[in-house]
């Protein structure tokens, strides 16, 4: 009755299915694996902003990178702001996905080392891409700054490309160790993103805290692939019961009488 199967129609659906099965199996693992990373990585994004804030000193220095685990932790710097020397990042968007800039203001600690802060976003609204902002002034004089630590911007991980030959005291990416070539300071590795005190007025706006990524999506799709692997030998095996049953009615239809023809007349 199921001789069928061997007709070269079923033996390519056959190996169809047998090639989507492990291959939607294989997805819903990648979807899990997805899921566990973003929950570990909001897991860790929420710890870091959760924990004391700490002075800045204590977790990093001129040369060292942000690690994983610094990230988004609240510090604490007490310094000067140095306008003179602040830069735009350019290409950057607000919450509102408007194109500006973010104002990067070097901090002068107590002890002469140099805290890159990001004050946050200005819109560009200047006369042209080349001339420099009009940027609103930190405040002066002796300053307590918090704010969430970040590491050096890179090309590989921010898909930003590092331009060259960019108008004066513009640049395309956060970087310490740029920034202490230029200033010519022990600058502190990574940067912060400025919390308080708040701006005066609503410029530099300022930036957001890092919002959960969505992990449950990745445990949806895991469990949808899984179903999907498992629809489809229930599928075939619906699909060869429907044609074995066609193929038996077919066959045990009476097949119907020839017409006799008439004699011919004298």
């Amino acid at each position: 009755m199921y001789r069928f199967l061997l007709s070269r129609q079923w033996v390519i659906l056959t190996l169809v299915a047998l090639l989507l099965i492990p291959t939607m199996i294989r997805l819903g693992f990648w979807q899990m694996h997805r899921y566990e990373e973003r929950s570990a990585r909001n897991d860790l994004v929420a710890a870091a902003l959760d924990a004391k804030p700490v002075p800045v000193e204590r977790l990093t220095s001129p040369g060292h990178s942000v690690t994983t685990g610094q990230r988004y932790r609240t510090v604490i710097a007490v310094g000067r702001f140095d306008a003179d020397h602040e830069v735009v990042v350019r290409r950057r968007v607000n919450s509102d996905d408007k194109v500006g800039f973010h104002v990067l203001t070097p901090f002068v600690l107590t002890d002469g080392r140099v805290l890159l802060v990001n004050r946050g976003w200005i819109p560009a609204d200047g006369p042209s891409q080349t001339a420099f902002p009009k940027i609103p002034a930190p405040p002066g004089g002796r300053t307590t700054v918090s704010g969430r630590l970040m590491p050096d911007e890179t090309t590989e991980a921010s898909g930003i490309k590092d331009l060259k030959g960019l108008p004066d005291r513009q640049v395309m990416l956060i970087s310490s160790e740029q920034e202490a070539q230029r200033l010519d300071a022990r600058v502190l590795g990574g940067y912060v993103v400025q919390t308080a005190p708040a701006p005066r007025g609503d410029r530099p706006e300022p930036i957001g805290p890092p919002g959960d990524e969505n992990a449950a999506l990745n445990y949806a799709y895991a469990l949808q692939w899984w179903l999907f692997a498992a629809g489809v030998p229930l599928g075939w095996f619906i699909l060869a019961r429907r044609e074995a049953r066609e193929r038996v009615a077919g066959a045990s239809e009476p097949a119907e009488a020839e017409p006799v023809a008439a004699a011919p007349t004298a």
